[in-house]
């Protein structure tokens, strides 16, 4: 297998210093703000970015130092495959929240709805546009009637 070598494009910015506290999910971080510091290289990759109310954020986990082919969340009672959770403990430690552009200011986003801690690596950043995305019968496995325990959990409340 060939190894794929990736160069962050800009860093987060976050009133998350550490892995303690972090909202497991941008869903229940919806008021908080923080900034994504794009660099310079990548300014001009900005461009007519302002006119949309929400970004797809990809970064990289940096503070994950393992990874598990199995994650059992807090607020449920069994196993699951990693690719069946959010886990950030992934072969590949890489994360993908969507959140809102609050403004755009040179090489500077202000977004709000944050889960990611300051100095993460972002990887890529691109438009979210609904009408790309399923909706309707989505189904969400195993998860079913546990959103809220997910969305209220916070990293470090085991």
């Amino acid at each position: 297998m060939q190894t794929i070598q990736y160069y962050p494009v800009g860093r987060i910015v976050s009133p998350f210093k550490d892995t303690v506290g972090v909202p497991r999910q941008a869903a229940g971080a919806r008021d908080v703000g923080a900034k994504i510091e794009v660099f310079e290289e990548f300014t001009a990759g900005l461009r007519d970015l302002d006119g949309f109310s929400h970004i797809v954020v990809v970064f990289h986990f940096h503070m994950v130092t393992r990874s598990s082919l199995t994650a059992h969340p807090p607020w449920d009672k069994g196993d699951h495959g990693v690719f069946a959770t959010r886990s950030p403990y992934r072969p590949n430690p890489t994360g993908v929240s969507i959140v809102r552009l609050d403004g755009v200011d040179g090489s500077v986003l202000q977004i709000s709805g944050v889960d990611m801690i300051d100095g993460s690596p972002v990887l890529d950043i691109k438009p979210y546009i609904p009408e790309l995305n399923p909706s309707g019968s989505v189904k969400v496995g195993w998860l079913a009637g546990k959103m809220d325990g997910m969305i209220r959990s916070c990293s470090g409340d085991r």
